[in-house]
């Protein structure tokens, strides 16, 4: 079968996998797709995790981390500009049945041919050294077959471990759970290192000897097929928060005036199923009347503002603004 090539134009994630998605389910079955992509700085969410368990809030934010839920499992996995992103997609050969190998072996061969020792290692994994650099993952549908991975060929892999930190004692989750591996970079092993669009090229090339490609421009409604399948799922955040499995959540702080406050909040597809309050306040109403009034909220600053406009705080937690249980429950 024949294989055609997209080199994805542009860094936006949502569109990015609104854009695999879009290949996956409407373009011709009658070839093979392979894709080469890149995400600004964003975390991207295996498909059966929770998204509070994967991230570090704070660091998510203060980097301005893009967080975006993909179609297939397995774990969180961080892209940057140093990042290059890979999938492919033809006819499974094995029915319903995952088979990670068959395409970690032609980007493991491909580097090889550069003179980098990467090996296909584990479940899904692409190692040099024993430490990763390619995390990959499978969706499999209507006997079809996608497979995208990752290869961090020049990323901050201080931001990796920052914005994939999170306290455990903070979040109590159900869900997949990533495990976190050393990791590397594969210009770190390059014999002579070269940008990455170099790297990019030479990338392409040493894929396609075994499997000629043509590359095949979107059309503008391509285009506009892919932005109606972003807005209707990637770009919201029922999506990409929404749908984790059930957490508990703990938020705790001192604040100045107050006291300390914490919020025990149980989430069930990311709104507030339960909540209590503890710490060494005083109130002159009991914070039970206010968790009630959270009940049902979606654990978001735009939701949590509505519920909050119209209330005194200060009567539940003396001496505590809106805007200061908004920094406690965000965790912001």
């Amino acid at each position: 079968m024949p294989w055609s090539y997209i080199d994805v134009p542009g860094t936006n994630p949502a569109f990015n996998l609104a854009l695999e998605q879009y290949v996956f389910d409407s373009l011709s079955r009658n070839q093979n797709w392979f894709l080469l992509w890149q995400n600004h700085n964003t975390i991207v969410i295996g498909r059966h995790q929770n998204t509070l368990a994967e991230i570090n809030e704070s660091a998510v934010r203060e980097r301005a981390v893009t967080v975006v839920r993909r179609l297939s499992g397995g774990g969180a996995v961080y892209h940057d500009l140093g990042n290059l992103n890979f999938t492919f997609i033809q006819d499974a050969s094995h029915g319903d049945q995952l088979d990670m190998s068959l395409f970690c072996r032609p980007v493991a061969q491909a580097l090889q041919a550069m003179g980098v020792d990467a090996q296909v290692n584990g479940r899904n994994d692409i190692t040099i050294g024993g430490q990763k650099f390619s995390g990959n993952s499978q969706y499999i549908r209507e006997g079809r077959v996608m497979h995208h991975g990752t290869i961090l060929y020049d990323s901050d892999l201080n931001t990796v471990a920052q914005v994939l930190r999170v306290d455990p004692e903070k979040v109590q989750a159900k869900g997949v759970r990533s495990v976190r591996a050393r990791v590397t970079t594969v210009r770190a092993h390059m014999p002579r290192p070269i940008p990455l669009e170099q790297f990019k090229t030479r990338l392409l090339e040493e894929i396609s000897r075994d499997r000629p490609m043509q590359p095949y421009a979107l059309t503008q409604a391509d285009i506009a097929a892919v932005e109606a399948i972003q807005a209707a799922r990637y770009d919201r955040w029922e999506w990409n928060y929404g749908i984790s499995p059930p957490c508990d959540v703990l938020r705790r702080r001192r604040v100045e005036g107050c006291g300390a406050v914490e919020a025990h909040i149980h989430l069930e597809k990311g709104c507030i199923a339960a909540i209590s309050f503890f710490g060494d306040f005083f109130s002159a109403v009991e914070p039970e009347e206010l968790a009630g009034l959270l009940l049902g909220c979606p654990l978001r600053e735009e939701d949590l503002t509505a519920r909050l406009e119209k209330l005194d705080v200060s009567r539940y937690f003396s001496g505590l603004t809106a805007t200061a249980l908004l920094d406690i429950l965000l965790n912001r």
